[in-house]
């Protein structure tokens, strides 16, 4: 099992797609029943050891519980097949049916046993809980969004073309097998859909309207796969959010600029959960 900050994850079995898939799951601060419970949804090729110990710096600094996955095709998580192709709608079956197939498996939501989460999200993991805040407006706390896409930019694409040469000419495949069972799953399940023309469609604009909830988006200035227009496409369509533009800060803030997320995190977090106040 994967280790964090003497924390190990565990597998869960949930119905997906017609079948039963295995998630891989890590709790944090699990004896804090009555702080919020964060839910970390990680970025196209992540997994729960990808984010490192950031979840756990994060849950300490705000005392909050913490749940950290690895999606289906990535970690230890049960590998998408070779032949299995995402489609343009790969994020928001994510959203709409994993993540509510797990959390009915754990006793996630209201009037549930642990409670309603807060998501926060980073890349894909943020396009995914924007997804889910939208689609289900009464389901969670709240949530933050690390360089979410709303839409494909050119930007992205060749950004994202640039990763598929470095992992068929550089050390970056191995480097990523450190974090996953099956690293050719993780990669190319990713890469195909994102460049593939089709995905020119994916567009959240019209679910951003929906969301009902307190939003932190937040983006570095210096994100080599997407723009401000990522997060003030969010504030346009849901005028709640708070934007968070970081400086010296590229694709992953919780990395480049842990201190000044992480303050923000925590301030959004407390401020915006009631029996804190």
């Amino acid at each position: 099992m994967m280790k964090g900050k003497g924390m190990q994850s565990e597998l869960v079995e949930i119905p997906f797609d017609g079948r039963r898939i295995q998630i891989e799951i890590q709790w944090l601060r699990p004896q804090r029943q009555e702080r919020p419970l964060v839910v970390f949804l990680h970025e196209g090729l992540g997994s729960i050891s990808m984010w490192r110990d950031y979840p756990a710096v994060l849950c300490e600094a705000g005392d909050f519980r913490g749940l950290v996955l690895s999606r289906y095709g990535y970690g230890r998580s049960t590998p998408r097949p070779a032949p299995e192709k995402w489609g343009v709608d790969f994020m928001h079956r994510q959203a709409r049916e994993a993540l509510p197939a797990l959390f009915d498996t754990l006793e996630i939501g209201p009037g549930r046993k642990r409670g309603k989460p807060w998501l926060f999200g980073h890349s894909d993991g943020g396009s995914i809980a924007l997804i889910h805040a939208a689609s289900f407006p009464q389901a969670v706390d709240g949530i933050t969004v690390l360089a979410p896409h709303i839409l494909v930019e050119d930007l992205s694409v060749s950004s994202i073309r640039a990763t598929r040469e470095a992992y068929l000419q550089t050390d970056l495949r191995s480097k990523l097998a450190r974090h996953h069972d099956d690293v050719d799953s993780a990669f190319w399940g990713w890469n195909d859909i994102w460049l593939d023309p089709a995905f020119r469609a994916f567009d959240l604009h019209p679910l951003l309207s929906q969301i009902q909830c307190p939003v932190l988006a937040v983006q570095g200035e210096d994100d080599e796969y997407g723009t401000m227009a990522q997060i003030e496409g969010i504030h346009r369509y849901a005028p709640q959010t708070v934007l968070l533009k970081l400086p010296r800060c590229g694709h992953s803030p919780h990395r480049d600029q842990p201190g000044p997320l992480t303050d923000a995190a925590v301030r959004f977090i407390t401020a915006h959960t009631s029996y804190l106040k």
